[in-house]
């Protein structure tokens, strides 16, 4: 008896399987029957809500970032000219960033007292930069201290990231000798 109603089971279930495809087949048949009498449908630009392609918000920001970043970079180019190991120290530790999007002072992703695009610390440093006269969340103020940082201790401050930038600012030296 169970054997009997498995099979009835599976006899049903293959009638209406196969009942589905002949459906599907026959109204896609039906289709292309009609489409062949009148014609597949035509779209004209009168009938389309057309709209002209503008750009979004969000590449205009990032068109800004870039051009920020270009300017900042340039701007390091200048200021580090004779110590391009700088240049590169920056590269690692900020991207060449010094204020986020919202337009604050960007901050160490390790240590919070990281700011700015050399990534000045504040716990160590933030004293001792007032009184030289260098504020160290503009950028100027940034940069300055960080030459001053690199003429007193060298590269020693920024040791944590030289895996980063050891081997372009070796180059970078070397490229700088030749000239």
């Amino acid at each position: 008896m169970l054997v009997l109603s498995v099979t009835k089971r599976y006899v049903w279930f293959i009638l209406h399987v196969s009942l589905l495809n002949y459906m599907i087949e026959l109204t896609t048949g039906i289709a292309f029957l009609l489409s062949s009498m009148y014609g597949a449908g035509t779209v004209s630009a009168d009938t389309l809500d057309v709209q002209p392609i503008t750009t979004s918000p969000i590449e205009k920001v990032s068109t800004v970032e870039e051009t920020e970043k270009e300017k900042l970079e340039r701007y390091l180019k200048e200021h580090f000219a004779d110590t391009p190991i700088l240049l590169e120290i920056a590269r690692c530790e900020s991207t060449l960033t010094h204020f986020g999007k919202d337009g604050k002072v960007i901050r160490g992703l390790i240590d919070d007292a990281d700011v700015g695009v050399m990534q000045i610390n504040e716990r160590y440093h933030l004293e001792t930069s007032k009184k030289l006269g260098y504020d160290i969340h503009t950028v100027e103020g940034n940069v300055g201290y960080a030459k001053y940082l690199y003429e007193k201790s060298g590269s020693k401050p920024w040791t944590a990231s030289s895996k980063c930038w050891s081997k372009t600012a070796a180059a970078a030296i070397e490229a700088l000798a030749k000239n």
